[in-house]
């Protein structure tokens, strides 16, 4: 990794581990040598922390994109099978799951410009982008 380029936490321990941080500080073992030996980033919030290259993993806000349709797709097939269940458990938990699923469809076509299967989840979402 170089200065400047975007990495992500492996294990993150709280809220700000989560976010994209920049790296700013490069240690090499020595001066003659490529091995890293630590590695400095900075977070969105500001605050700055020290990591060896073990603990983080490049990171890209591509990677970010990826990421989350694949947690939104997950999301909506979880809804999608709880949705199945609640319609002959009670129909208003039903109606509850159904306006979930639009708002995270609605969402995940508005921010990230994908549009979402609701009958075929199972596969790879599909990452054509919406035009509007």
């Amino acid at each position: 990794m170089d200065l400047n380029d975007t990495a992500r936490v492996r294990q993150p321990r709280d809220g700000i581990e989560y976010r994209l941080g920049t790296v700013i500080d490069v240690t090499y073992s020595t001066p003659h040598t490529t091995h890293i030996r630590h590695l400095r980033l900075r977070f969105p919030t500001g605050e700055e922390r020290t990591y060896t290259p073990a603990e983080v993993v490049a990171c890209t806000r591509t990677d970010d994109h990826a990421a989350l349709v694949a947690a939104f797709t997950d999301t909506c097939r979880a809804l999608r099978d709880a949705c199945r269940i609640a319609h002959d458990y009670d129909e208003r938990i039903n109606t509850d799951i159904l306006g979930l699923l639009l708002a995270i469809h609605g969402t995940v076509a508005t921010h990230l410009g994908v549009k979402l299967d609701p009958a075929n989840l199972d596969a790879p979402a599909d990452t054509e982008q919406v035009t509007p």
